[in-house]
């Protein structure tokens, strides 16, 4: 009886391993399977290989929501809706809907400044990411000659009435070997109704990983002449206490205070 049962206990541990081995097996696509499902058609190549360089378009593309500090301001955005909330010891400005506000007990920032300024630090400290948004136009550039390096460009346009300036225009540099981004150029536009030729510079210090995504630790403007940047000016903006994450923010997070106004 006990062979027997030994016999039968063996049969049933083996039905069990063949049923295991044939049942269908789940696959889960990898992110190589996600990044080459996405259309990337109408990026540059080399647009893409800069974005590589910084995680991939993919990994950017399914995190939700950013923070950082600069200085004495405190940063939390919506990488969906592009929600954002600015924070300082003196004012707060946001954004909610599209709809910019501002609170402050006294008048430390003037109103009519705050829907240029509420997304401004964010933009400079979100690419290259950005520059995959919709409603962007692409054109080669000169490259950039700067010490003993050479920095290909790409120049970014936007279509007509897409965000607050459209007529804006912007020319990433990146490194040659390394595709890391290395320099931003661009032009101010907001309440000019114009084009600008004029173009500011930004260099992009130093970088940090954050959540498998390279993200700006440093940036120093520099003092332009004929167009090309000269020497570092006034003190660099470092970032700390980033975070960048696939969870959700609670909508209230921008809601506009009680002592706020809306300045549209």
């Amino acid at each position: 009886m006990k062979n027997l049962f030994i016999a039968f206990a063996c049969i049933l541990v083996i039905t069990s391993c063949k049923t295991e081995n044939d049942s269908p097996s789940i696959e889960v696509p990898s992110t190589e399977a996600k990044i080459s499902a996405m259309d990337t058609s109408r990026y540059p190549e080399s647009l893409l290989d800069v974005i590589n360089a910084h995680g991939g378009l993919q990994n950017w593309k399914e995190m939700k929501s950013l923070t950082y500090n600069m200085d004495d301001q405190s940063t939390i955005t919506d990488l969906k809706s592009r929600d954002i909330k600015v924070e300082t010891p003196d004012y707060s400005i946001g954004s909610i809907d599209g709809k910019v506000w501002i609170a402050q007990d006294s008048t430390y920032f003037p109103k009519e400044r705050a829907r240029f300024y509420h997304n401004l630090m964010f933009y400079f400290y979100a690419m290259p990411f950005l520059l995959a948004d919709d409603g962007i136009v692409y054109s080669d550039a000169a490259p950039l000659e700067k010490g003993d390096l050479v920095y290909p460009g790409i120049k970014i346009g936007y279509e007509a009435n897409v965000g607050d300036a459209p007529d804006d225009n912007y020319i990433m540099y990146y490194h040659p070997e390394t595709k890391k981004m290395e320099w931003l150029a661009y032009t101010v536009t907001y309440g000019q109704g114009k084009k600008s030729n004029q173009y500011s510079y930004i260099k992009y210090n130093k970088w940090q990983e954050v959540n498998d995504l390279l993200l700006p630790e440093e940036l120093m403007w520099y003092n332009v002449e004929n167009n090309r940047p000269t020497t570092a000016k006034g003190n660099s903006r470092v970032f700390s206490k980033v975070d960048i994450d696939r969870g959700g923010l609670d909508k209230r997070t921008f809601a506009i205070p009680a002592n706020g106004i809306y300045v549209d």
